[in-house]
């Protein structure tokens, strides 16, 4: 039995995340590199989200008050 050098294509399983103005690039949670991002790229995202300095940001819609309650309670903490 000999063993041989082979290449598989990996590209649909290599997934990219963007920080500190680069892409890196990972396959099954591994990093194996990084894309330097040019300073002038432009992104084109879902209408939920949008980039500020380099960085991409969801629009999302949030509880202010958490803790508000739909009812009035008495002073025993019975509602």
């Amino acid at each position: 039995m000999t063993l041989k050098q082979q290449k598989i294509d990996v590209t649909d399983r290599v997934v990219g995340k963007v920080k500190n103005g680069e892409m890196e690039l990972f396959l099954d949670n591994t990093s194996i590199g990084k894309i330097q991002l040019p300073g002038d790229m432009t992104f084109q995202l879902d209408q939920r989200f949008e980039v500020e300095q380099r960085k991409i940001f969801q629009n999302v819609t949030v509880t202010e008050q958490p803790d508000a309650k739909y009812t009035d309670c008495d002073d025993g903490g019975w509602c």
